[in-house]
């Protein structure tokens, strides 16, 4: 039983982790030239950051794919 916990709770601060980045990768994007790349990327998730790496957002970018591979790790786990 406090395994499921841990993993629960590992869970959601992963998600919140991923999707607070997702929205800050995104409004910097919108702070960039071209613009509608912030709007595009907050759209569809999986641009961002694509995006990101383009124009030089190099750590919230790699924080996205880390964050992002391990809510799906953790999501998997927790479906096991």
């Amino acid at each position: 039983m406090p395994t499921d916990l841990i993993v629960t709770v590992a869970l959601s601060v992963a998600l919140a982790a991923w999707v607070t980045d997702h929205v800050a990768l995104s409004v910097g994007l919108l702070r960039r030239k071209p613009r509608w790349r912030g709007v595009v990327a907050l759209i569809v998730a999986p641009l961002a950051p694509v995006f990101g790496f383009g124009a030089r957002l190099r750590l919230r970018s790699a924080l996205w794919i880390v964050l992002a591979i391990a809510y799906v790790a953790l999501r998997l786990r927790a479906y096991a």
